[in-house]
């Protein structure tokens, strides 16, 4: 199975020019890891594009436009490595045992499906227990804190930190958390990931603005990429990435507005990544 996985992962690196560099690799329990950087000697490309990306032009390379394989005009198409990153979720077990909370929360919070896949790819690659060095936890990475914030309770049979490792538990919040971040910066999903990634306080100190941070632009462009293979076109739409009262069924939400983002070519660092999100 992990061959089968590394194989298709690898074979992404074969198809168009896309926005980011983007790097990934398949570990031993068969977890996909995903980032815009190398991060180590385990992370090979799988994606390759510039340094900025326009999604009126289905998130290729601004100078020239050129669209990626496979698709075509309203992004009806799927391009080979669409279909590629398709086949590394949908072989792995976690992302089976997570699909099912993905797509509730997808309905009853009006967020894409696809965008919270390449989210949850990208902060923890479907390990439900994953933990970051600042105890982020679970599928979506929160912090206690933010999940107290959205509902989240110790109780006689588990810690709260132990509710996070719950797929259903995680999703739920961390899809809450999500949509309230689309809201607060009016639709624009590039700031709403930023602000997942580093905060809301550090958006804002930015000028509503991705902040100068290696980690975030990168983890920006790393969220969008895969949701742009997910869900040709999306992002392309301009309609707001919250759905109205009747979201459609089987995959919920609606399209972010259009993205457009230039990054700088010299980002700094990111200082440690802010210790709880819900109170940058």
């Amino acid at each position: 199975m992990r061959s089968l996985i590394l194989a298709a992962a690898l074979s992404l690196a074969q198809h168009a020019a896309l926005a980011a560099d983007i790097y990934g690799y398949v570990d031993a329990q068969g977890t996909a890891h995903f980032a815009a950087e190398k991060q180590d000697a385990r992370y090979r490309l799988l994606f390759r594009g510039g340094q900025s990306f326009d999604t009126a032009q289905g998130l290729g390379p601004l100078a020239g436009g050129t669209p990626r394989a496979g698709a075509r005009a309203g992004g009806g198409a799927v391009s080979p490595a669409a279909q590629t990153l398709l086949a590394i979720f949908e072989a792995s077990p976690d992302h089976r045992a997570a699909k099912a909370a993905l797509q509730l929360a997808a309905r009853a919070h009006a967020i894409d499906y696809e965008l919270l896949q390449a989210l949850v790819a990208t902060e923890s690659g479907f390990d439900a227990q994953a933990v970051s060095p600042k105890g982020a936890r679970g599928l979506m990475q929160l912090m206690p804190g933010t999940a107290e914030r959205y509902g989240v309770r110790a109780d006689a049979r588990a810690t709260l930190e132990q509710k996070l490792f719950d797929p259903r538990v995680n999703i739920a919040a961390g899809s809450r958390y999500l949509r309230d971040l689309i809201a607060r910066f009016q639709g624009r999903i590039e700031l709403a990931l930023a602000a997942y990634n580093a905060g809301e306080g550090a958006v804002q100190r930015a000028g509503n603005r991705i902040p100068d941070y290696r980690e975030t632009q990168n983890y920006v462009q790393t969220v969008l990429q895969l949701y742009a293979y997910l869900k040709p076109g999306a992002t392309s739409a301009a309609s707001s990435a919250l759905a109205g009262p009747a979201a459609p069924a089987g995959r919920g939400g609606r399209a972010p507005q259009r993205v457009r983002m230039e990054l700088a070519g010299a980002a700094a660092s990111a200082p440690d990544r802010i210790p709880d999100r819900s109170t940058d």
